[in-house]
């Protein structure tokens, strides 16, 4: 009688559900047909329910399969995570720093630093959770994680300590799609539009859980503003293309450079007292750090400060 693990068997019910017909399934897969269809009766001998419809084509999970295939994926993940907890006693020459950060965070600032940090040090192996900032807080706190990047640390969990470089400044982009748009102009003076104005046009935001998303949260609260949110996205990237298109405002940090074009935008200038960027590094209150740790935060900053540095003489 055919036994699989639980990898194995994940593995069968992905290539199964790709083709739709064992035949094919099992070719891919280069085992025999009848292997694999005896290997799906066995496991639903074991459960007691049917895991495939084999009334339909392609072959498709019953509602039971949907759950079984959800035990077998949350098995796979505990298998990784065990892996990582325990490679600390395998490779115990070797130094794992496990790092969380917002995925349109990492798209900057893991290219300023990592790969000086890892010149530095070429034996530490460097382990990234890419989630929203809420997440990766608690991950840190129930010490999944060794490091927290981010930015505004006022805004972080308690519990967590933080080195950051200060604060910078946030603009707006104004398309040529919202009234508050002025024709030819590529950059608007400070405080040309209230903060009403820009909270009420039609916005383009980071989603719930992100600093700039508290901030602007916080905002809306403070100025009673119900917000015409047209569309979320957590890469920086699309929010600029999505505004600069004309789907609505967005505010970006000053360190997020678009470049002017005044037939379709406007770019206006935030008052720090507004909206404000500071990114931070941060780590679980009461932790020693070691001589690795501190290197990775001291690259972290220069490299920062450096780019940052740079990045306010380009007009």
């Amino acid at each position: 009688m055919p036994k699989t693990d639980s990898s194995e068997m994940r593995r069968f019910l992905d290539v199964l559900l790709k083709h739709g017909n064992f035949t094919r399934a099992a070719r891919d897969l280069y085992i025999s047909q009848p292997y694999l269809t005896q290997s799906i009766r066995n496991v639903e001998k074991t459960l007691g329910v049917k895991i495939i419809n084999r009334d339909v084509s392609p072959l498709r999970l019953t509602p039971a399969g949907r759950t079984y295939y959800q035990y077998l994926t949350a098995l796979e993940n505990d298998k990784a995570a065990f892996t990582k907890q325990l490679r600390q006693y395998t490779h115990a020459d070797q130094v794992v720093l496990r790092l969380g950060i917002l995925p349109s965070l990492g798209n900057y600032l893991l290219p300023l630093f990592l790969p000086a940090f890892l010149k530095a040090h070429p034996t530490t192996k460097i382990e990234l959770t890419e989630d929203i900032l809420a997440r990766n807080e608690q991950r840190v706190l129930r010490g999944e994680l060794d490091f927290l990047i981010g930015q505004n640390p006022e805004t972080i969990a308690p519990g967590l300590d933080s080195f950051d470089r200060g604060r910078d400044g946030y603009y707006a982009i104004i398309p040529n799609t919202v009234t508050w748009y002025q024709p030819h102009q590529a950059y608007l003076n400070p405080g040309a539009l209230t903060t009403q104005d820009l909270l009420q046009a039609p916005l383009v935001l980071s989603p719930h859980g992100s600093s700039i998303r508290r901030q602007v949260d916080y905002l809306l609260q403070k100025y009673n503003v119900s917000p015409n949110i047209v569309i979320e996205s957590t890469s920086t990237a699309t929010i600029t293309k999505l505004a600069t298109a004309g789907l609505g405002v967005t505010f970006l940090p000053d360190s997020v450079h678009t470049r002017p074009d005044p037939e379709r935008y406007n770019l206006l200038p935030l008052p720090q007292d507004l909206l404000s960027l500071n990114y931070f590094i941060a780590y679980p209150s009461g932790h020693q750090l070691n001589k690795v740790e501190k290197d990775l935060v001291t690259i972290f900053l220069t490299q920062l400060e450096a780019d940052l540095a740079q990045s306010s003489t380009i007009p």
